[in-house]
């Protein structure tokens, strides 16, 4: 690690835990969902999200085999809420044909095969990169996996916690060797990391109001600047 901090992450998973409380992620009633909703979020803001899967959801499509039963065209329509709605409907088919080809149409038996195997077929998928597949794996199939994301980097790097490879298998070496494997808490500590990132610790830091200002070099910077 680098910087100045030497906190243990568990110690600010507490801090955070306490600032914010529980936050009761993902947002979802399947895990279809789920992941519809881990592709549909690259790149767009959650209400946006929320209406393209409510379109989904009034066309009966929110399903591998509602989306396979419609044309791409239908499916960018439907989803044109979230952005990039050509190229994410195209998404949604190509995962919609692994689970297909691999499960037998039969998502929770996608979902059910080993960690590595299922990362490694989630990556081989048009349109889906680690943190998405990291997404899927965590949420959707309740993996102990721990999502890397821009607020993650930005937060731990003021903290003076990056990893020495910064690429995202060393930020998620970081927390993965850190912490004990455990999916509830890997769910919940990203989920306040999200929380933290875009309520307090934006890209203009609003240090003042932080929990975790006491072990930040850069709050304490800003305290007696």
């Amino acid at each position: 690690m680098t910087g100045t901090a030497n906190v243990p992450l568990a110690d600010i998973y507490d801090r955070l835990y306490t600032a914010y409380g529980a936050q009761h992620w993902w947002p979802g009633d399947s895990a279809f969902e789920i992941t519809a909703g881990a592709i549909l979020t690259q790149s767009a803001a959650w209400a946006n999200v929320e209406r393209a899967l409510a379109n989904l959801n009034a066309a009966g499509a929110l399903s591998p085999e509602g989306i396979a039963e419609i044309s791409v065209r239908e499916l960018a329509e439907l989803i044109r809420p979230s952005g990039y709605y050509n190229t994410k409907a195209r998404k949604l088919k190509a995962f919609v044909r692994i689970v297909d080809e691999c499960a037998g149409g039969d998502l929770e038996r996608l979902l059910a095969l080993p960690t590595a195997e299922l990362r490694a077929l989630l990556l081989a998928t048009y349109g889906i990169g680690p943190e998405t597949a990291d997404s899927i794996l965590l949420y959707a199939a309740g993996r102990p996996v721990f999502v890397i994301d821009a607020y993650t980097r930005r937060t731990f790097s003021r903290l003076g916690l990056a990893p020495e490879m910064d690429s995202y298998d060393g930020w998620q070496s970081l927390f993965s060797e850190s912490l004990p494997p455990d999916a509830e808490t890997f769910n919940e500590y990203h989920a306040l990391i999200v929380r933290h990132g875009k309520q307090v610790c934006r890209k203009r830091p609003l240090c003042h109001a932080c929990p975790l200002s006491a072990i930040c070099p850069t709050g304490v910077a800003a305290a007696v600047a």
